[in-house]
């Protein structure tokens, strides 16, 4: 007689955990969706543009990568008429940065002089070296180069 009462309390007890379990991950599973999702939508200018970058960024120079940006491209970016925000990317499986760079538009943003944008490129490539031990050329190859435009 104990042990079935016994038993069915324990019973009762994992139903009740497992209903709970159930409950609250389908309350905080929705919470969290409906956070990352307002968190993912950035308001961009209807006439803005991204600029769309991809980098050969091997898994043991990534923090090397990540200094040379914030050294050389950030502050030079911060301080350019139009740009709106960048934000950096890492995929480990194939060892690639995605640089997704966002601009009021096109016209801003194609209007910066190359003479300007080699000099910030020359930058980072010192830097990049001077981080992996590299003693020549850029050591974070440019692999694709596009636009996109927000929607």
């Amino acid at each position: 007689m104990k042990k079935n009462r016994k038993k069915n309390f324990i019973v009762k007890i994992f139903r009740f955990l497992f209903l709970s379990l159930i409950f609250l991950s389908t309350i905080f599973g929705n919470v969290k969706d409906i956070q990352a999702e307002s968190f993912l939508k950035v308001n961009f200018p209807k006439e803005s543009i991204v600029e769309h970058l991809k980098l050969d960024v091997p898994k043991k120079f990534k923090y090397a990568w990540l200094k040379a940006e914030e050294e050389s491209w950030e502050p030079w970016l911060l301080k350019q008429d139009g740009f709106l925000g960048r934000q950096l990317f890492w995929d480990p499986k194939v060892e690639e940065a995605t640089l997704l760079i966002g601009w009021e538009s096109r016209e801003v943003w194609k209007n910066i002089s190359q003479t300007e944008i080699n000099l910030v490129q020359q930058d980072f490539e010192k830097i990049a070296r001077e981080e992996t031990g590299v003693s020549s050329g850029n050591p974070f190859p440019l692999i694709f180069e596009g636009e996109l435009n927000p929607e």
